[in-house]
C-alpha cells in the first residue's frame, strides 16, 4: 500500500508525517514549479523518492489524498482526470471557499473525475494544520462516502494515521463536512481573538 498526498500544503506534509511514523509508504505529489519554502518541505525535497509531480505520484500510488490549496484544485483535478484511477482510492481532505460556485469541493472534483466514486476525510483539520492545533486537541476526523469495501479501508488508513475515524454516511454528507469547518472558522472570526475553534463529537 502506497499513499500519494497531492498538495503542497501544511495539511499535506503533516498528514505524510504522521503515516510516515506508523511505517506506511508515502509519496508528495506538487505542481509543476513548486518550490520548497516551508522548512517541512525543503526537508521533504531532499529526498528524491519522496516528492515527484502530480502525475508521477498519482501512478505510483494506491491511495490519493488531495491536499492542495483551492488555487491549485482545477490543475489536479484536469491531471487526474487524465490519469487511470482504476484500483485507486481517491480522498478528498479539503474545503471550498465559503459561496464560491460548487459550494463543495467534492462534488467538484466528482465533476471532473466523470463520477468516480471519491471519498472525503480530514477536512475538518484545515489545510493550516498542525497549526491550527498547537496542543494537538483534535482526535477525530469525519469521512463520508458510499458503501462498500473501499469505504471499510478509507476508515482503516485514517486510523492508521492515529485519528478518530467517524462515518457521517452516504457522499452527500460532503456538503455538511465543508459546513462543518465553515462554521468552526466562522466563530473564531467572530469571537475576533488569534484562536481556533474545534467540535468534538460526543455521545449521551
Amino acid at each position: 500500500m502506497k499513499i500519494g498526498i497531492l498538495g503542497a500544503t501544511k495539511l499535506a506534509a503533516a498528514l505524510g508525517n504522521k503515516f510516515l511514523s506508523s511505517d506506511t509508504s508515502v509519496i508528495f505529489g506538487v505542481r509543476e514549479n513548486f518550490e520548497a519554502k516551508d522548512i517541512e518541505w525543503k526537508i521533504l525535497s531532499r529526498h528524491a523518492d519522496k516528492v515527484f509531480g502530480f502525475k508521477e505520484a498519482v501512478l505510483r500510488s494506491d491511495y490519493l489524498l488531495i491536499c492542495c490549496d483551492n488555487e491549485h484544485l482545477v490543475q489536479l483535478c484536469e491531471c487526474l482526470s487524465e490519469s487511470d484511477l482504476q484500483n485507486k482510492t481517491v480522498i478528498d481532505c479539503t474545503n471550498a471557499s465559503f459561496g464560491n460556485e460548487y459550494d463543495c469541493n467534492y462534488f467538484l472534483i466528482q465533476h471532473f473525475l466523470g463520477g468516480k466514486n471519491i471519498y472525503k476525510a480530514f477536512n475538518n483539520l484545515g489545510l493550516d494544520y498542525p497549526n491550527s492545533d498547537i496542543l494537538g486537541l483534535i482526535k477525530e476526523t469525519y469521512y463520508c462516502g458510499e458503501e462498500g469495501p473501499e469505504k471499510l479501508k478509507v476508515k482503516r488508513l485514517i486510523e492508521k494515521s492515529g485519528f478518530r475515524a467517524i462515518d457521517t454516511g452516504s457522499s452527500q454528507s460532503a456538503f455538511l463536512l465543508e459546513a462543518f469547518f465553515h462554521l468552526s472558522k466562522k466563530i473564531a472570526a467572530n469571537k475576533k481573538e488569534k484562536t481556533e475553534y474545534h467540535f468534538k463529537l460526543i455521545s449521551v
